[in-house]
């Protein structure tokens, strides 16, 4: 049986996992305390190598690229596609948010220890302020806006490096790769963890009173991830797009759903993208890219939570005010953090468009962590399957 396991696909193996880890959770929920152990360690594992095989992986990949391969001439369509996504994203969730206003219970109280930003200006001011970071910081807080930007100056420093110091530096790179397979190769036994500590602890009971919102947040991602982003691979690569669609989706999209992190699925990605025939240092700068500022789900969360608000509140809005709130949506959802509930924070942003009082806004914000088993989870699973679609997609456009 052992023997069977081990042939099986990686893909195959998490989703044993899954239903192991349901199954272990209804009928064994103690054991919660005890497996959530393997769940955490995943987590950390991964977002221990991401910020290191990032900076490795694309100052390698610049210091030793040859302009034949054509790799970051891919970066300026990808970025567009990023940009598009997340604006027909937001328009998305403008539109389900009319069609099903969902009410807000207005009664929590908000969490005095959150700090959100307090306007669009400091989101920004604090994204060029990440740029010119100290290195050992940006590593240490796995801050990959200075990650890359420091990667991409050693990167283009070290073109002119003699051959035998490219070759260290490609070395390096195919050192970290390998530990990183190690650590991928034990995603199904830290995803059966965090199964088992997410059905064990959230059930279903607390997420009843907000079923409505729930599913507007939900669905409005499925129909991103199902037709509005399949529209634009189709637009890309000129024939079917579901199976490139379904498949960054199954391999990318399920372990983002249990890491709850984009920053985690990093390694992931790459991994795909590589299986793929993505060029690597093409992946290499876009993925990491994508996890910062690539952020549909985030856009649709920022959008749907604000709009409840509004509705709640009996808010006058106008057409122009949606479309202004579909672009701020989008510029602050470019600031969202690459961990759990990163976009929460961004709600007050786009709620101060509508006048809403910030202690009002940091009780929309408290509402949202307490959907945010649902909601966080396929909201990374969008932002970080988005990444490697789109990613491929360019290449592959690229490649006809």
């Amino acid at each position: 049986m052992f023997s069977a396991l081990t042939r099986l696909s990686l893909v195959t193996k998490i989703i044993i996992a899954i239903v192991l880890g349901a199954i272990v959770a209804f009928a064994f929920p103690q054991a919660a305390n005890y497996v959530g152990l393997l769940g955490d360690l995943f987590i950390k594992a991964l977002k221990s190598v991401a910020p290191i095989l990032v900076f490795v992986l694309v100052l390698s990949s610049i210091a030793n690229f040859k302009v034949v391969h054509g790799g970051n001439s891919n970066l300026k369509p990808i970025l567009l596609m990023y940009f598009v996504g997340m604006l027909l994203a937001s328009i998305s969730a403008v539109t389900a948010s009319i069609l099903f206003p969902s009410t807000l219970y207005l009664s929590v109280d908000p969490n005095a220890d959150l700090q959100p930003p307090g306007s669009i200006a400091e989101v920004l001011k604090n994204l060029l302020l990440s740029f010119i970071t100290n290195p050992v910081t940006a590593l240490s807080d796995a801050n990959f806006i200075g990650i890359l930007a420091w990667a991409v100056g050693l990167g283009a420093a070290l073109r002119h490096a003699s051959d035998t110091t490219k070759q260290v530096v490609s070395d390096i790179s195919d050192a970290v790769n390998s530990i990183i397979r190690i650590v991928i190769s034990f995603a199904p036994v830290g995803i059966f963890g965090l199964v088992v500590v997410t059905f064990a602890t959230a059930g279903l009971d607390t997420l009843k009173n907000y079923s409505q919102l729930i599913l507007v947040l939900v669905g409005t991602m499925f129909f991103v991830a199902l037709v509005i982003n399949p529209i634009l691979v189709a637009i890309a690569i000129r024939k079917n797009p579901y199976p490139l669609v379904l498949k960054c989706l199954r391999e990318s999209g399920i372990t983002a759903f249990f890491t709850r992190s984009s920053a985690a699925n990093i390694p992931v990605n790459l991994d795909l993208a590589k299986r793929l025939g993505v060029n690597e240092s093409t992946a290499s700068v876009s993925i990491p890219l994508g996890a910062t500022i690539n952020m549909a789900g985030a856009a649709v969360t920022i959008t749907v939570l604000t709009l409840a608000a509004v509705h709640t509140l009996h808010i006058e809005t106008s057409f122009l005010t949606m479309l202004v709130l579909s672009v701020v949506a989008v510029v602050t959802a470019c600031g969202a953090s690459g961990v759990a509930g990163g976009s929460l924070l961004l709600i007050p942003v786009a709620c101060g468009l509508f006048g809403i009082k910030p202690e009002i806004a940091m009780q929309v914000v408290a509402i949202g962590m307490v959907i945010s088993v649902l909601q966080d989870s396929t909201e990374t699973a969008l932002n970080s399957s988005t990444d490697v679609l789109f990613t491929a997609a360019v290449d592959q456009a690229k490649n006809k």
